[in-house]
């Protein structure tokens, strides 16, 4: 097959422009969820903090400003397909100036800073870049501006294989429990089960890609992931932590193989503010 080229400047374009819709235009699949939380919620509490959600992202997309003061950090994913050449600009500094200009033109809060001098860089970047070859000749780059209330309540645990499925789950719930109202309930709670240390984690946060409730292919993965969600909600945190019915709206859960001596699990928690936009070149 013959080689496609694909110029990098066209990367940053895309990539800006999901910066600023991802941040500004909630996807319908969480327009959905927001509304079947609100059917679901008994809480007045509850559905009042629904009913604000909801007017939030109306308020949000006419305006076209910021659905939460907490841009994020840019979590960007990209498939490449290996019958891609790019040409131009290194490709994560394209992507790199694609958020950067991104943000700007958004008018997005910078929040990025280097961690020891605590000293804001001022300009979002560097993005969290993760690069997966796959067949075909296109590209497809996902956008997931994560904001750092849920990520500041997200664990990685390697437990004793012993512990088995009831472990991960007891982990799991305990996690969305003792993180209370701090990631803005109601939450997606990404899992991710096997692999080792990083890859648990990056499946996890991968596991937020899929749209909000899409079940797992796998059945018994999908019935894990509705006792999951059960479970969780029977905590009674509820909306913004006010207490009700609706502490999720989904639990995502993906796997990898792994070692015999270890069972890996990651919890990655993502807030209401559900930000995520993708294109295919």
């Amino acid at each position: 097959m013959a080689i496609r080229e694909i110029d990098t400047a066209l990367v940053t374009r895309t990539v800006k422009q999901l910066c600023i819709e991802a941040t500004t235009v909630l996807n319908d699949d969480v327009l959905e969820a927001y509304a079947q939380g609100l059917a679901q919620e008994v809480s007045p509490q509850g559905q009042d903090v629904f009913r604000q959600l909801i007017d939030n992202a109306r308020i949000a997309r006419q305006e076209s400003i910021s659905l939460c003061q907490d841009a994020g950090m840019a979590v960007v994913f990209v498939e490449i397909g290996q019958d891609v050449h790019f040409a131009g600009a290194p490709l994560t500094a394209a992507i790199d100036e694609g958020v950067r200009q991104g943000y700007a033109e958004g008018f997005l809060r910078p929040s990025t800073l280097d961690p020891v001098r605590r000293e804001n860089l001022g300009d979002n970047t560097p993005a969290i870049v993760h690069l997966d070859l796959v067949p075909g000749d296109q590209v497809k780059i996902d956008v997931l501006p994560k904001g750092f209330g849920g990520e500041n309540m997200s664990r990685v645990v390697l437990f004793h294989p012993g512990a088995g499925l009831v472990g991960v789950r007891e982990f799991v719930v305990n996690r969305v429990r003792e993180a209370g109202a701090n990631p803005c309930p109601p939450l997606i709670v990404g899992v991710g089960i096997g692999g080792n240390f990083e890859k648990c984690a990056l499946i996890a946060k991968k596991s937020l890609l899929r749209p909000v409730g899409r079940q797992h292919p796998d059945p018994a993965i999908a019935k894990l992931e509705q006792e999951f969600l059960c479970a969780i909600n029977q905590t009674g945190i509820g909306p913004q932590g006010l207490g009700g019915r609706v502490t999720a709206l989904a639990v995502h859960i993906e796997t990898f193989p792994t070692h015999i001596g270890s069972l890996p699990v990651a919890v990655n928690l993502q807030c209401h503010s559900h930000r995520c936009k993708s294109a295919v070149l």
